[in-house]
């Protein structure tokens, strides 16, 4: 690349001097140089060539000297270095041209290796800038995007860290957790753009925020749905606590929302929310055009059947053992022994609670009634139809109530 340098000098014989001194750096299109003779033509050069990426300007010249010529350029938008040339000993006017952005300067009479050494040093800062800057947008374009997925503090170390954004088909540990609306494409048919945009925008804002504050990743967002990973692709040795916390806080979010939606005439359907832990293949698999950092794996797939076992079990949240096992002091109440879509052996899965739940009457009484059905206690009907009794809004209650009447025994259940 040519650096285009413009000298600016009333002298007639400077022109030949210069280009007699750097006649190699010319032949090997290293450098390249425009003349002019004050400050007036100097700008009109610039104004032609926006190209110029250093000007060497004398100070003392007819209708605009260097130091208002300095002025000038520091009111330009577009930066260009300056070298400027004083008279030896001149420190005043050098000061001033220095406070007026000068990067250096060389003294008359001039020594052109002095010169040619002053021009190489300028031009290689003037490289170094640009690469800065390059890298300073480039890391801007990233954090955008990966702002998009990430939290903002891990957005921020991936989008400087060029490193990390090209992670590809890495085995990791994770918590992974997927969200469903129930019945949001039947909904999105009776609502009007004008409505289904802000309010899916909002709906989703605050559950990613949540992701975020958490420090969770959203792998994707397809509809309504998150898939939102936790130990990935920034390792979280507390990834499964991280990702009940975020479970608990989305389905307070959501049913919040949820409500006021009702309030309002939109018939939105319960959250339901899906969590397991295990290995998974992670990275970004955008196939070099697209930044897609995803997991795929078994764990993935239990987390998004554990998402829609909800539905038939009556909760809202449901975590896999797997995950509940690696939370300290995990508070929740076993849901039964899942036989998942496209499984043959069961899997454990418990609804999460907040402590003020789990240490509740209620959820003794479910307990209990639940340890019958495991141990394989008749009792466990009157436990369970007791229960129901006091309290007819438990859904999973109901549904082993159910189950028991139907004939069923113990916790082991098929997923439909």
């Amino acid at each position: 690349m040519t650096a285009r340098i413009l000298v600016v000098d009333d002298e007639p014989d400077l022109e030949a001097l210069v280009l007699q001194k750097f006649r190699r750096q010319i032949r090997d299109g290293a450098v390249s140089f425009l003349f002019a003779h004050d400050g007036v033509e100097a700008l009109s050069t610039l104004k032609e060539n926006s190209d110029i990426e250093l000007v060497v300007t004398d100070i003392n010249m007819p209708r605009m000297d260097g130091l208002s010529l300095l002025q000038k350029l520091q009111e330009r938008e577009e930066g260009v270095a300056t070298i400027v040339v004083s008279a030896y000993g001149d420190m005043a006017n050098i000061r001033t041209a220095m406070n007026r952005g000068a990067f250096d300067f060389v003294t008359k009479p001039i020594d052109f290796g002095d010169l040619e050494t002053t021009i190489g040093k300028t031009l290689r800062h003037i490289e170094y800038l640009r690469d800065a800057r390059q890298r300073q947008a480039e890391a801007e374009r990233a954090h955008a995007s990966l702002s998009r997925y990430f939290s903002p503090n891990l957005a921020q170390r991936l989008a400087s860290d060029s490193d990390s954004i090209e992670l590809a088909g890495q085995r990791r540990d994770i918590a992974t957790l997927f969200t469903d609306i129930t019945g949001f494409t039947a909904l999105v048919e009776t609502l009007e753009p004008s409505v289904l945009g802000p309010l899916l925008n909002e709906y989703l804002s605050g559950m990613t925020d949540i992701v975020f504050a958490n420090d969770g990743t959203v792998a994707k967002i397809v509809g309504d749905a998150l898939h939102v990973l936790f130990g990935a692709p920034s390792e979280q040795q507390d990834h499964a606590a991280r990702a009940v916390a975020c479970a608990l806080a989305l389905d307070e979010y959501a049913e919040v929302f949820r409500e006021r939606s009702q309030q309002n005439s939109i018939a939105l359907g319960t959250t339901r929310i899906g969590v397991h832990a295990g290995s998974a293949i992670v990275g970004n698999f955008g196939g070099g055009r697209f930044f897609d950092y995803t997991a795929y794996g078994d764990t993935i797939n239990v987390a998004a059947r554990l998402e829609s076992a909800n539905k038939q079990l009556g909760t809202r949240i449901c975590v896999s053992a797997p995950l509940a096992n690696k939370v300290e002091h995990f508070c929740g109440r076993p849901v039964g022994d899942l036989v998942l879509r496209g499984k043959t052996e069961a899997l454990r899965a418990y609804e999460p609670l907040r402590i003020d739940q789990y240490e509740s009457s209620a959820t003794k009484a479910y307990l209990e009634a639940f340890a019958k059905l495991e141990a394989g206690d008749p009792g466990a009907i009157a436990a369970f139809a007791s229960h129901v009794g006091k309290e007819p809004q438990d859904q999973l209650a109901s549904f082993h109530l159910k189950r028991i009447l139907n004939g069923a025994t113990g916790t082991r259940i098929a997923m439909e």
